[in-house]
C-alpha cells in the first residue's frame, strides 16, 4: 500500500489508507458534527464513532499501561502532539489505580512539529511536519485538568506538559527531578534525534520492569525510530515485542 502524504488543514501527516480513508472519515466526522445525541449524553456515547484503527491503539494503550502497573514511577508521553495519549494514561490512572498520587504523567512536544530531521529519517520526514495549532499546549492542559478531576485526589495535579525540543527538555526534567523514575515512557516523535537523546537520557531512570513503547520501529517510512534504539540499547539485548491489539506499535520490557 502506498504512502500518501496529506495536509490537514496545512498540518502535515503521512496516510496508509485506501484513497477512499478520507472520503469514509470526513463522512464520519460529519455525522460526529451533526450528532443527535444530548450533550449531556455525548462523551458517554463516543464509541459510536471509533474506527477499528483508533479502537485499536486505545486498547493497546490500555495494554501497555497494564504492563507497567505494578512498577514505581512516572510515565513519560514523548512525542506527544494533540496529547491524545497522556489523556488516555490519564483516564486509566483513575481507573487501576485512583489514589497514587506519584504515578504522574509528563507529555512533551514541540507543538511545532518535527524540530530536526535527518539523513537517517529517511524521505518522509519533513521539518516542521506534525504540527499543532499555536497555543495548542493550553487546550489540551485544560482536557488535563478535567481528566484529573474525574478521578479521586483530583486537587493534586499529577501531569505536566513540556514544550519544546525533548531532545533538550528532557534531561532539563530529569535534572529538575533527579527522584524520576520513569515506569513507562512512550515514543511517537517519528523521528530520529530526539528518540536517541531521550533514550540516553532517560536510561539512568529506569528500573527492572519499566516499559518502553514505540509507535514507529520496522516502519519503513520512519527509520530513524529504529536507528536510534539500536544505536543506545541494541537490538540483542531485549526481545522487541508486539500486541495483535495493533498492528504497528512495539514495545520492551526492561529485565
Amino acid at each position: 500500500m502506498s504512502i500518501r502524504q496529506k495536509k490537514a488543514n496545512s498540518y502535515t501527516m503521512v496516510r496508509y489508507g485506501d484513497t477512499a480513508e478520507g472520503s469514509r472519515r470526513e463522512k464520519l466526522v460529519n455525522l460526529l458534527k451533526h450528532c443527535p445525541i444530548p450533550d449531556d449524553e455525548l462523551l458517554m456515547n463516543l464509541g459510536l464513532f471509533l474506527p477499528p484503527q483508533t479502537l485499536s491503539r486505545i486498547l493497546f494503550m490500555d495494554f501497555l499501561y497494564r504492563q507497567a502497573l505494578n512498577v514505581q514511577g512516572v510515565l513519560f508521553d514523548l512525542g506527544c502532539r494533540w496529547g491524545q495519549n497522556a489523556s488516555l494514561f490519564s483516564a486509566l490512572r483513575g481507573i487501576y489505580e485512583p489514589f497514587n498520587r506519584l504515578r504522574k504523567v509528563v507529555a512533551f512536544d514541540t507543538f511545532g512539529g518535527h524540530a530536526c530531521v535527518t539523513a537517517k529519517d529517511g524521505k518522509n520526514m519533513k521539518k516542521g511536519a506534525y504540527s499543532v495549532p499555536m497555543d495548542y499546549e493550553q487546550y489540551l492542559r485544560q482536557i488535563l485538568d478535567f481528566q484529573e478531576q474525574e478521578s479521586p485526589l483530583g486537587h493534586i495535579k499529577k501531569y505536566e506538559i513540556i514544550k519544546g525540543d525533548a531532545s533538550w527538555t528532557v534531561r532539563s526534567y530529569l535534572a529538575r527531578n533527579p527522584q524520576t523514575i520513569v515506569a513507562l515512557a512512550y515514543f511517537d516523535f517519528d523521528v530520529y534525534k530526539p528518540t536517541r537523546e531521550c533514550l540516553k537520557a532517560i536510561r539512568g531512570h529506569l528500573t527492572r520492569g519499566s516499559v518502553l513503547g514505540f509507535d514507529e520501529l520496522v516502519e519503513p517510512a520512519c527509520p530513524g525510530e529504529t536507528a536510534a534504539l539500536k544505536e543506545v540499547f541494541g537490538l540483542g539485548r531485549y526481545a522487541i515485542r508486539r500486541s495483535p491489539l495493533n498492528a504497528r506499535a512495539s514495545y520492551l520490557i526492561v529485565e
